[in-house]
């Protein structure tokens, strides 16, 4: 594990660099989910290090795109549904993401950039460690109590920007001199808020009990939990899935769905269970009236109200966007 210094130093090589330039998650209760407690209350954890000491940080960050559908293909009682794919920058590999290569330069035209919003990449954090404080009461604890925690931004760049803090000297994580972080929710806007969300200031060294856990469990090598990387199959069912959900078509599941699916839509008849990669969700909390978020996906929290896009608008767009995408496609 890295040390605080270490860390800091990345993280700070990351944002200069930034500036310069301008697997499988199930359903499980092994993820621990924080949207789902109420909203005024605390749920307190105790993050832990990566499984895999080659990771300076104590989080790995994972990238999914979600692709809008106009219903199923010969269903007419479903009419909006996403299908949610993994963004294969997240392997800093060098691969192209066929999403984001057709995105990018629709941001230099303004009446683009909505657009442009809804197929960017979103961007959440996975974590490992304890719950200390849960105000869940109907959540229980696995037979491993290590958890893991799926992050959105608005929470995550709290823990990044303390950690750049002079004031905090020991790694949180640190099993002795760690501390706990607290997870608040609010609303703002109609939308869950986690901006009160803070690091304790209280030393909180790991419990003889904490401890004996890591000691038979092991702790996860949080890349595990990564989506599986698209192959050159995958890839071109992505780019296929995109230009189909830009000309506003339905999801074709028999074309598609051995590869990529909504949440509860079942495989097509002879799909091999290698290619059925359904996203998982959780289900959306019954009480708080907030927007939520699925594990694969960015907490819509910290983003301001949906903008709507005129539908005339949007659909001309979408066709000279579909009909740049065919021509480059012919010249190759």
């Amino acid at each position: 594990m890295a040390s605080l210094a270490e860390i800091r130093a990345r993280i700070a090589a990351q944002e200069n660099k930034a500036g310069s330039k301008g697997s499988n998650t199930q359903s499980d209760n092994s993820i621990y989910p924080h949207w789902n407690i109420d909203e005024g209350t605390v749920a307190t954890v105790r993050f832990l290090p990566d499984g895999n000491d080659k990771n300076t940080f104590f989080w790995v960050e994972r990238q999914i795109i979600k692709l809008p559908f106009n219903g199923v293909k010969g269903d007419p009682n479903i009419k909006k549904i996403d299908v949610q794919v993994p963004c294969v920058e997240m392997y800093n590999d060098g691969s192209t993401c066929p999403v984001l290569a057709e995105v990018r330069p629709w941001y230099k035209d303004e009446s683009l950039k909505e657009l442009a919003n809804k197929y960017w990449k979103k961007r959440s954090y996975l974590f490992q460690g304890f719950v200390r404080q849960n105000p869940l009461g109907d959540d229980k604890e696995p037979a491993n109590p290590i958890r893991r925690f799926v992050i959105s931004s608005q929470i995550f760049n709290i823990i990044k920007s303390s950690l750049m803090d002079p004031e905090m000297e020991e790694l949180p994580t640190d099993y002795i001199n760690g501390v706990d972080f607290n997870i608040k929710k609010t609303s703002k806007g109609g939308y869950a808020d986690y901006s009160t969300s803070n690091w304790s200031r209280k030393v909180s060294p790991l419990t003889e009990a904490e401890q004996a856990a890591i000691e038979a469990h092991g702790l996860f090598n949080l890349t595990d939990f990564l989506p599986k990387k698209p192959g050159e199959a995958e890839l071109r069912i992505i780019k296929e899935m995109f230009e189909a959900s830009v000309d506003g078509q339905p999801f074709d599941n028999e074309r598609w769905g051995a590869y990529y699916r909504p949440y509860g839509l079942e495989a097509p008849a002879g799909a091999t269970a290698e290619k059925q990669t359904a996203a998982p969700t959780v289900a959306a909390p019954a009480k708080a009236p907030v927007a939520e978020s699925a594990p694969w996906e960015d907490e819509p929290a910290q983003a301001s109200q949906p903008i709507e896009v005129p539908k005339q608008q949007s659909s001309d767009k979408a066709q000279d966007i579909l009909a740049m995408i065919r021509a480059r496609q012919n010249k190759s």
